[in-house]
């Protein structure tokens, strides 16, 4: 949010009442997480920023707000867009754009792959969640695969039966 305000640290931390000296250092130590700022230095900040609060705290899924800060933050960090259609709201990770990491996008992809799958009944649920659940390690759609499909697996134990005596 400072960034996007064109603020420096010194700047902020002195606008929320640090003393010039220790400023900057103070904003650092926050923004690298070294450091977790109270409820009313947040509030204080996010007044300077002029942004809510909880656009600056780690992210709360658990509520509807959190929530929906956690996107906006997505929006911002990865360049995304939501659109809506009659009576559907989507999430666009557009891939051909210069500030979508490409890493985002593939794991996206593979993720909408497994979903799609799984919706058309060719896994199961349990299938589903063993393959959200174990992200990456599991996932073999991708570079950020840890192990090798089954059926890699498979031909490379057979390939290789005679050696493993």
């Amino acid at each position: 949010m400072r960034n996007l305000r064109g603020m420096t640290q010194k700047w902020l931390g002195q606008a929320v009442g640090f003393p010039q000296k220790t400023a900057d250092i103070r904003m650092a130590q926050y923004e690298s997480g070294s450091r977790t700022p109270k409820e009313d230095l947040v509030k204080t900040l996010a007044d300077v920023l002029e942004v809510s609060p909880l656009a600056l705290k780690i992210p709360d899924i658990d509520s509807y707000f959190g929530f929906i800060h956690t996107l906006f933050a997505v929006e911002d960090l990865y360049g995304v867009r939501v659109e809506k259609s009659e009576n559907e709201v989507h999430i666009v990770f557009d891939g051909n754009k210069p500030n979508v990491d490409r890493s985002v996008f593939r794991m996206l992809a593979s993720w909408a792959e497994q979903a799609e799958k799984y919706r058309n009944c060719e896994i199961s649920k349990e299938q589903y969640d063993e393959w959200r659940y174990t992200y990456p390690e599991k996932d073999t759609t991708q570079q950020f695969a840890k192990v090798p499909s089954q059926e890699l697996s498979d031909v490379l134990v057979e390939a290789f039966k005679d050696k493993l005596k």
